[in-house]
């Protein structure tokens, strides 16, 4: 059976170098990819993970430099957590502490330790201490392998209602409610581990949703390639009445585009070819990669995006 669980979570940034400083210097992951948004050139489209950029690690930004900030609400990914060895949830408390990133206080969730932070924009970010997490590869992260990130832990979805998304995770996006805590209702994708949770939490008659700086724009399923995307899509349409876009080439996915029925913009993509398509494995990230159809506008692009140090 195809892996299933998240391929990368799209969120809205502010300034560009604020940004790569953040997920790079503080919370140690690797920017494998730098390249533009494919709808909006003019902006860039960052892409941070594990060493190689595998699927259920990449959490990706627009950073636009003078967003207006959004606002949490109905409809929207509600925090987006990282998976750290268990014993490493006080290690991470004190480098907030010390680098003045704004976090609470580390809670009990489905018995896992979790740490919530924001980043500088204010996305609602936490940290899930998982045991046996340290006997998995850290990568050259630039802190201590003990303590670093591997990958997605979660994502959670603040929704009036979680059955009718409920309904397309364990019909078509190969997941299976698994238990409930309070408002929060877990769905996980087989035997994943790294990205292979989702949580919704129930919350009617909160205010919808306004994206802006600080939001998760979409959010992304894994599909092993073009067959199983479109074995999903089939089900979309013949179970749920939901149309999906066009597959469009992400140049390091194929993807195809729908709105659940919470509201939340999701995301169907392909694990291939990814990210060392157009560069070696041990430079991605380095050089500023377009499309084919952008590479004939790079002198007017770059001239466009902020510079990076």
């Amino acid at each position: 059976m195809a892996s299933r669980g998240l391929h990368h979570v799209t969120a809205i940034a502010g300034p560009a170098q604020r940004n790569l400083n953040f997920y790079t210097h503080v919370l140690g992951l690797r920017l494998v990819k730098k390249t533009v948004n494919f709808d909006d050139p003019g902006t860039y489209h960052f892409y941070f993970g594990n060493e190689s950029g595998a699927p259920g690690t990449i959490l990706t930004f627009f950073p636009w430099e003078h967003v207006a900030p959004g606002r949490l609400g109905i409809g929207e990914t509600q925090e987006t957590v990282f998976r750290v060895p268990e014993g490493a949830i006080g290690w991470w408390l004190q480098r907030f502490v010390e680098k003045g990133i704004a976090h609470g206080t580390p809670e009990k969730r489905f018995g896992e330790t979790v740490l919530p932070f924001r980043d500088p924009d204010g996305l609602r970010l936490a940290l899930a201490g998982i045991a046996g997490v340290e006997n998995e590869p850290a990568g050259n992260t630039g802190l201590p392998a003990d303590v670093a990130i591997r990958g997605f832990h979660s994502v959670s979805l603040l929704l009036a209602e979680a059955a009718p998304t409920g309904a397309i995770l364990t019909d078509v996006l190969g997941y299976a409610e698994i238990a409930r805590e309070g408002s929060l209702v877990r769905y996980r994708a087989g035997d994943t581990a790294v990205g292979g949770i989702l949580d919704i939490r129930e919350a009617g008659g909160f205010l919808p949703a306004r994206m802006g700086g600080g939001s998760v724009h979409h959010v992304a399923f894994r599909a092993a390639g073009d067959a199983d995307q479109a074995a999903m899509v089939r089900r979309l349409a013949d179970n749920h009445r939901l149309a999906v876009t066009e597959q469009r080439d992400r140049n390091y996915f194929r993807s195809v585009y729908f709105r659940e029925p919470g509201g939340v913009l999701f995301e169907i993509a392909t694990d291939d070819p990814g990210f060392a398509v157009d560069e070696p494995a041990e430079s991605l990230g380095t050089a500023l990669k377009l499309p084919a159809f952008l590479e004939g506008h790079r002198s007017r692009i770059e001239k466009v995006l902020p510079a990076l140090a």
